[in-house]
């Protein structure tokens, strides 16, 4: 149980992780160096269609939250959010945030994308408003199939990483650090962001593996 100072903190860090979500990932856009990859999927297709990398964002969240009917995953609040509030959050701090240039201010970006992006899905996941889209999206298709998160989760990276680059998003070493980083830097900020409850219910958002659980813009 939760009380009014929790729920209130809850919601902060919900909104405020999707918000930091969104820049981080336009930091990541702007280093040049490869980016996550869902939003190499959506750059692509904002390539292709001449939409904003936020708007394509946000109309693939949309779309694979229609796929959560037959997968008969239930979207709570954070799941909405995720898809209303990434995307515009992305392309606000694309406004704000300048192309880098040199390799110094290219490698910074990234990184400091990464680990944002790090501390984004700590607080959006500790709030514990309900999964992103692609992560219901991934836990349905294991439900229904019976292959296990980890394979699930790799075919469908794979996928739109390749169907992505196909379309002119980026690939590069931002991916693979993103790829090998993103785990360690969710577990150990969802422990820094855990929401106490009330006294003797346990809250524990931090155990196990986060790759299960980490969101996908």
């Amino acid at each position: 149980m939760f009380t009014r100072d929790r729920l209130t903190r809850r919601l902060v860090q919900l909104y405020t992780g999707l918000a930091l979500y969104g820049a981080s990932s336009a930091l990541l856009v702007r280093s040049g160096l490869g980016l996550e990859p869902w939003n190499v999927l959506h750059q692509g297709l904002a390539e292709r269609t001449g939409l904003s990398i936020g708007v394509v964002l946000t109309l693939v969240g949309a779309a694979v939250l229609l796929a959560w009917i037959p997968l008969r995953q239930r979207p709570g609040l954070g799941t909405v959010s995720n898809v209303l509030v990434i995307g515009m959050a992305m392309d606000a701090a694309l406004v704000l945030v300048p192309d880098a240039h040199g390799l110094v201010p290219r490698m910074t970006l990234m990184l400091a994308g990464i680990v944002l992006n790090g501390a984004a899905t700590g607080l959006y996941i500790a709030a514990r408003f309900g999964p992103g889209p692609r992560d219901g999206l991934m836990t349905g298709l294991h439900q229904l199939t019976g292959v296990s998160i980890r394979l699930v989760r790799t075919g469908i990276e794979l996928t739109v990483v390749a169907t992505g680059f196909a379309l002119g998003g980026t690939v590069g070493i931002g991916t693979l650090l993103y790829a090998l980083a993103i785990g360690p830097l969710a577990q150990a900020f969802l422990r820094v962001f855990a929401v106490p409850a009330a006294s003797g219910v346990s809250t524990t958002v931090a155990s196990g593996q986060p790759r299960g659980a980490i969101l996908r813009p």
